[in-house]
Order: structure tokens, then sequence, then C-alpha cells
């Protein structure tokens, strides 16, 4: 990667940590005091499935196959589109006077921090094929290795 790339990823990484630093002491609390009157059958699932699917793939031990990449593709097309729909709200915003012009560039943020998440998780998956070949090469070393004994 180029040293502009690099230093572009350092910059939505701090602003990242940042924001969520903001988000875990300001709004979580405030979002929890709202879901306290929701119903159980509201929130216990979305955090069920979350943890059953990553349980699940820690417990068969293939967070580091090829398996992986089909949640890594999903996130970043997730990650992907969220930017696309945000650039499109600033676009259907900008002109007139509906809303402020720094809401527009607050929407503009937005989405570059999302492309930035995009870009932060595309680095991951470069990550993951490396640990995957790594643990296909290591594969190999011990049935060879097994073959020898």
């Amino acid at each position: 990667m180029g040293r502009l790339a690099l230093l572009a990823l350092r910059t939505v990484m701090v602003a990242l940590l940042a924001g969520s630093v903001f988000v875990q002491a300001v709004m979580v609390p405030l979002l929890a005091a709202d879901m306290k009157d929701a119903d159980a059958t509201v929130r216990v699932p979305v955090v069920v499935i979350t943890l059953l699917g990553l349980v699940t793939m820690v417990r068969r031990g293939t967070v580091f196959s090829h398996a992986a990449f089909r949640y890594v593709d999903i996130v970043t097309g997730a990650f992907g589109t969220a930017a696309l729909l945000t650039f499109a709200l600033g676009v259907v915003l900008a002109p007139g006077e509906a809303v402020a012009p720094g809401v527009v560039l607050l929407i503009g943020g937005v989405m570059v921090a999302i492309l930035g998440i995009a870009l932060i998780v595309l680095v991951l998956r470069m990550l993951l094929a490396q640990a995957v070949a790594r643990d296909v090469e290591a594969a190999e070393m011990r049935a060879e290795l097994a073959e020898v004994i």
C-alpha cells in the first residue's frame, strides 16, 4: 500500500476510534435507557444469532478457512452498500434548503467513515487470506511429518 493510502487509513481509524469512544460513552447508555421498555423478543434474537454464528466458527476451528471469506465478503458488501446509500442520501438532501448544509457535510463525513470501515475490512480480508495460506501450509507440513514418523 502507498504512503497516501496508509495515511488515509490511519486518519480514518483515529476518527473511528474517537467516534466509537463517543458512542460507547454517550450513545450506548442512552440506547440502553430507551430499550429498557422494549420487548426481549426484539433485543435478544439479534445478539444470540450474532454470537452463535461466531461461536460456531470458533468451535469448529473454521475461522481461518475458506468458509470465513463468505462472511468477510458479506460484511464488505454491506459496508459498501451503506456508503452508497449514505452518499445517495446526501445527494438527495443537498439541493434546496430542506436541510442545513452542515447536515449534508455530516452525512458526507459519515460516508467517509463507512468507506474507511470497508477499507479496514478489506485489509483484514487480505490478512485472513495470508492466515489461511499459512494454515494450509502448516497442515501440509504436519501431514509430511506424520508420514516420516
